[in-house]
């Protein structure tokens, strides 16, 4: 005969039911977990594709305000800027991160004071504004870790005088943070 008492049975009874199963999750995902991510362009009402990423587009500053109205309203609460730096403004050194009027500084201003309860996420690389496209300074073949750390550092303060809430470093340098 099976002893079924505690402790030799443990018995499954907050996982026989839906509602059960339901009401002790662990783990739940919900609109509060989102971040929707935009991805901005110069230029008035422009929407550009994103061959990359199909059915996502680049939009100018004043689409992504209405974007970013659109998320505050569905009730989520942060939205990530990613910026296409134009060629004219990338150089070698990644100057154009520090502008405090560059494209995602000027993005960041005008979604606050078009939606300031909702959180702005900045990513700090600096391969927006490099002409060569990579996350560092570049002397020859070698990664120059410390002067690109150092334009991070500028680059992340200039994106929270503009407004952003959440630094997000997405590049590949040692000692960054």
């Amino acid at each position: 005969m099976t002893n079924r008492a505690f402790p030799a049975t443990r018995m499954r009874r907050l996982r026989q039911a839906d509602w059960s199963r339901r009401l002790v999750t662990e783990n739940m995902l919900s609109v509060n977990d989102l971040i929707w991510p935009i991805f901005i362009i110069e230029g008035d009402n422009i929407t550009e594709p994103v061959a990359s990423m199909p059915g996502l587009e680049r939009l100018s500053i004043d689409l992504a305000v209405k974007a970013a109205k659109e998320a505050a309203a569905l009730g989520i609460p942060v939205i990530a800027l990613f910026p296409n730096t134009p060629d004219t403004a990338r150089s070698d050194d990644g100057q154009e991160a520090l502008n405090p009027d560059n494209l995602v500084c000027r993005a960041t201003r005008a979604i606050k004071q078009a939606v300031p309860q909702i959180g702005i996420l900045c990513d700090v690389a600096l391969d927006p504004y490099t002409a060569h496209g990579h996350d560092g300074l570049l002397d020859g073949e070698t990664i120059l870790n410390d002067e690109t750390v150092e334009i991070l550092v500028g680059q992340s303060l200039n994106q929270v005088s503009a407004g952003c809430d959440i630094i997000a470093p997405s590049d590949m340098m040692d000692g960054r943070i």
